[in-house]
């Protein structure tokens, strides 16, 4: 196994430029009161996620006079370019940290030049290449002993699955930290496998809540399992200045553990996934630390798992000290639509008829906002169990109801009915009628089917797989109780086939060939390759109508919203489209996962694809709103999408926005924004 410890001004051999920063005392992490300090210390400017600063210096009137501060490229962070850095970097005392690069590497830089002061690789051969979750990665942590404390770390997780913690001023391994700064993830995880090819590992950034480290587990994509067995996504709780395990939650109960009968016919034994493969909240006072799990093996058919299949598609409590559960609540009873949660729980303090709540909201897949109490997990409006449509896959098994919130209100279209179809004319809306008609169609909940042509080839599912919310979710102001969220209105076809070569796996994700498709629009929200393998189109535009995205902005004091808009411009082949030619098409929002800034004034938020200007331009917009009423006060070029999460901070008196871009054939950078210099 090779290290590489790299600065940039080392000659030969050890040799080391250490550049000493004024410290600035850290203050106090709270769950919900934004990035304290004009800093970004942890993943989601708190502990809570709001993706909330106070920051104001950058406001509606000069959004728009942005220029370049700094730009870092990260092509040399491993053996070839990445093409989708989604990593969000950390501030902290005039620091800028990050993951990057093929090899996820972790970067020091001068937060006010974009300098490197070191970088961190860590070469893990064919344990790395065999990874399930490689690149970027999508962060990092930093902990310290303690206001005035001079023990300084930045904690990661490696694709190969191992914990590495570092000394933020140096970017030398912890020697007191696991072996060497290092700890094997894929050891004391209560289950045997392979150290190389252990189908394990981690995407996002760990979590430390009371100086322990949090750390969950993701896997491949599930739509195709190679088996109705895999690795078990446990979660567990490690000690931040030793690196030893403290605890562990089996999110599959074992026998005699709470939720264990919810697994039918002993289908907890070979079960797999089940993780918590985005970010995770913690509340210190509380002392908790709250988890959104995903789904179990496989994603589309449960067959072999029957039950509701706890602790899957849940949001889970537990006592950050011991890892017991506080509470918890099931989102998806059996999912079989992969609609696992993708991201952090945000919370908040609200008032509700006059009463104060320390809120836990959880944005999802599917389109639902669940609020809670955090405090005991009572939700903060009634969600009721209803009946939901039953399918015919045989051998699947099924949940009579699901729960729906009754407040707030969906922020995402859920299900496909014939008014969701394209209607930018009367021809193309006849057409896609036609079309739609190989499908079948219904409210959200509506099962998958086995697929066959001339029909159904599958369920018309939206939203799709990679959401409604994704992994960057979403944002929540502490001064005005106001929650964002950016949101996909994609849609694909949901159909079910059979695979030989899966001797214990009845159906995997698939689909019967219709010989009319043609590719659809790039870009446009047309389906996607999760849940059965894109989506059918008419003339290559979406079989839906826009918008592709959108940002919703939800009071949590009321639970309703407040407004909505379509987020990001129509994509060049619908406005180019020629059946379109003289029809007026409304921005259409453009499909992708992005992440959403809070400030003092503004929402601030990238676009996610590419698009051409007036003037010939490709790239996309970085765009500021109106917090409250989400009109578009200014827009910044940027040469490629947003591809992670942005974050601002000050330094020098001055405001500061970075973003990190990539996609299509630009590789990853972080592009760092500010207010040209006051003449």
């Amino acid at each position: 196994m090779k290290r590489t410890l790299c600065h940039p001004f080392a000659v030969v051999g050890p040799v080391f430029c250490l550049i000493v920063w004024a410290q600035i005392p850290p203050a106090s992490l709270t769950a919900q009161s934004g990035a304290p300090n004009g800093e970004w210390r942890t993943y989601g400017a708190d502990l809570g996620n709001t993706r909330y600063s106070p920051l104001e210096q950058i406001n509606a009137s000069n959004f728009k006079s942005l220029e370049v501060a700094w730009r870092f490229k990260t092509d040399n962070m491993g053996p070839q370019p990445e093409f989708n850095l989604e990593s969000t970097p950390l501030v902290a005392n005039g620091v800028l940290y990050s993951t990057a690069g093929t090899r996820r590497a972790v970067v020091a830089l001068n937060a006010e030049t974009g300098e490197m002061k070191w970088m961190f690789s860590l070469d893990e051969g064919k344990r790395g290449e065999a990874a399930p979750r490689r690149l970027s990665g999508r962060g990092l942590s930093y902990w310290t002993d303690g206001p005035g404390g001079k023990d300084e770390r930045i904690i990661y997780v490696t694709p190969g699955y191992q914990m590495v913690a570092l000394n933020a001023a140096t970017g030398r391994p912890v020697p007191t930290f696991g072996r060497d700064g290092i700890v094997d993830l894929k050891q004391e995880d209560d289950q045997v496998m392979d150290p190389v090819t252990g189908e394990i590992g981690l995407h996002a950034a760990p979590i430390v809540v009371r100086d322990v480290v949090v750390i969950g587990a993701a896997h491949l994509p599930g739509g195709a399992p190679k088996s109705r067995r895999n690795e078990k996504g446990y979660v567990r709780g490690y000690d931040a200045r030793t690196g030893r395990r403290l605890w562990i939650f089996h999110t599959i109960p074992q026998p005699g553990e709470f939720g264990n009968e919810t697994w039918l016919k002993d289908s907890w034994a070979y079960t797999g996934n089940t993780g918590n493969w985005g970010q995770m909240s913690g509340d210190e006072e509380l002392g908790h630390v709250y988890l959104a799990t995903e789904m179990p093996t496989g994603d589309y058919y449960g067959g072999h798992r029957p039950g509701d299949n706890l602790f899957a598609d849940s949001i889970v409590a537990l006592d950050v000290k011991t890892g017991k559960r506080v509470w918890h609540f099931q989102a998806i009873h059996h999912d079989m639509w992969d609609w696992d949660f993708p991201c952090a729980p945000i919370l908040g303090n609200i008032t509700v008829n006059g009463r104060q709540i320390r809120a836990l909201a959880q944005p999802s897949k599917q389109g639902f906002l669940y609020v809670f109490d955090r405090t005991n997990g009572q939700p903060v409006w009634p969600i009721e169990e209803r009946p939901v449509p039953k399918g015919d896959v045989p051998g699947e098994w099924y949940s009579p109801t699901q729960p729906f919130p009754t407040k707030p209100p969906a922020f995402e279209r859920q299900g496909v009915t014939v008014d969701d179809l394209i209607d930018f004319t009367p021809e193309l809306r006849a057409e896609a009628v036609k079309v739609a008609a190989n499908y079948k169609m219904g409210p959200i909940f509506t099962p998958g089917v086995v697929s066959q042509w001339p029909g159904p080839l599958g369920t018309l599912m939206s939203p799709t797989a990679g959401g409604g919310a994704n992994w960057p979710g979403g944002s929540f102001d502490p001064e005005t109780g106001m929650f964002y969220i950016s949101s996909n209105a994609g849609f694909t076809a949901l159909g079910l086939v059979k695979d030989a070569s899966r001797s214990d796996m009845d159906f995997i994700s698939g689909r019967a060939r219709d010989p009319n498709a043609a590719p659809a629009a790039a870009g446009a929200g047309g389906g996607g390759g999760e849940g059965g393998g894109g989506g059918p189109n008419v003339q290559g535009l979406p079989l839906l109508k826009p918008p592709y995205s959108r940002i919703v902005a939800i009071n949590l004091n009321t639970g309703e919203r407040a407004w909505e808009i379509a987020h990001g411009e129509t994509p060049d082949n619908v406005r180019n489209h020629p059946a379109l030619k003289g029809v007026t098409v409304p921005r259409t929002g453009r499909a992708g996962r992005v992440g959403t800034l809070v400030t003092k004034t503004l929402l601030i938020a990238g676009e996610s694809g590419f698009f051409t200007t007036p003037s010939g331009q490709r790239g996309a917009m970085l765009r500021a709103y109106d917090k409250a009423s989400g009109k578009d006060v200014g827009e910044v070029f940027m040469p490629a999408p947003q591809s992670g999460s942005l974050i601002t901070y000050s330094l020098a008196g001055r405001q500061y926005i970075v973003v990190p871009v990539s996609g299509g054939a630009y590789s990853g950078e972080f592009i760092a924004f500010r207010l040209p210099m006051a003449k």
